[in-house]
């Protein structure tokens, strides 16, 4: 039966983790839509609206919840499944919250590749395409970054041309969402049966229709651009995986102003970047920060003209939000460390005092 689930993405690793749940007849599937508090899975069965289990809620942080993507576990109830846990993932696509808040929100899961859209009419910003970038290979996924409203732009070459010369190692597309003969020219390349694949990016882009044109259905109602503040509506309010034709899996998201780093608290701050990477190992420090170091490869690059001004920049930048983010991180991590003492110390003198 879990053959079945193959089209979706099934694969040994799930299997792996799945079999500790079979003797508990629970049975597998995927989430392929979330609006609200209202989930949507596919199961061998088919779809099936769910809704979760109440030890799942009040057991895990928001973050470690079902998302569209993520394989799961469930049980049957009535005409609904109630999942009841969330199967190991191979990845997370994330950000930070919008705002202060330092904890990170998971916009779907178990990706092989984000298509990152930026429109040629008005939002083609480096600095902002360099910040998806790096969040989404921090994430471990592989970007492909689509240059969409070609038609709209003087010289859309030239933009691609800037992209490229940042040096990341991935695809850039020009495309129009409204000309399908090109659409499906590169789709069939890059979008592989059986891979689930992201779109990401700020409002007004043109996701909704190039998720419209892709998937062959109007499922997503196409915004327009304010003439107030010349920024795009959000159209797009809920997260859904569809099955294209050619066997592909698509995740369309809301519109994003805010894309914020993340940072898990133990782990160090890095920037990704192809030849960032490459001259650090030639720093004469291990823990370089490529700033004011003597023997920095990287600041001698910059120099010498050979690595990009808009990427030393912009790796500054994101470097210190990395560290405030970390440092937000951590405090929360002491805070609730010093309230879980705090906790025991008050439930051990109840115990003693039987109060």
């Amino acid at each position: 039966m879990l053959s079945s689930l193959s089209s979706y993405g099934w694969n040994s690793h799930f299997e792996h983790h799945y079999t500790t749940f079979i003797r508990h007849d629970l049975e597998a599937g995927r989430v392929i839509a979330i609006n609200g508090y209202n989930h949507t899975i596919i199961t061998p069965t088919g779809p099936s609206p769910a809704m979760l289990a109440g030890s799942l809620m009040n057991g895990k942080e928001t973050w470690e919840l079902p998302k569209v993507g993520d394989w799961i576990v469930c049980k049957h109830y009535y005409d609904q499944s109630i999942i009841v846990d969330v199967l190991p993932r191979l990845n997370a696509l994330s950000r930070k919250l919008p705002g202060k808040s330092s904890q990170q929100q998971v916009i779907a899961a178990n990706i092989d590749a984000a298509l990152i859209i930026q429109g040629l009419n008005r939002d083609f910003n480096l600095p902002r395409l360099q910040r998806y970038l790096q969040q989404v290979y921090q994430c471990g996924i592989q970007a492909i970054v689509i240059l969409n409203k070609q038609d709209l732009a003087d010289a859309p070459e030239a933009c691609r041309q800037e992209v490229l010369s940042l040096g990341y190692d991935c695809p850039v597309l020009l495309t129009s969402a409204l000309d399908h003969d090109q659409l499906n020219g590169w789709a069939t390349r890059y979008l592989l049966p059986g891979k689930t694949f992201a779109l990401l990016g700020s409002s007004g882009v043109g996701k909704s229709t190039l998720f419209n044109s892709l998937s062959g259905l109007a499922m997503q109602k196409e915004g327009s651009v304010s003439s107030y503040n010349n920024k795009g509506k959000h159209t797009t309010t809920s997260r859904q995986l569809v099955l294209l034709p050619n066997g592909s899996m698509l995740i369309d998201s809301p519109g994003m102003r805010e894309f914020g780093l993340t940072l898990d608290a133990d782990d160090g701050v890095s920037f990704y970047h192809p030849m960032i990477e490459e001259l650090s190992g030639q720093c004469r420090f291990r823990d370089c920060l490529h700033q004011q170091e003597p023997g920095c490869a990287v600041t001698a690059a910059l120099e010498q003209g050979k690595l990009p001004p808009a990427v030393y920049h912009n790796y500054l930048k994101l470097i210190r939000e990395q560290y405030h983010y970390q440092a937000s991180a951590l405090a929360k991590k002491r805070m609730e460390q010093q309230f879980g003492k705090i906790s025991k110390q008050v439930n051990s003198l109840r115990k003693k005092r039987k109060y």
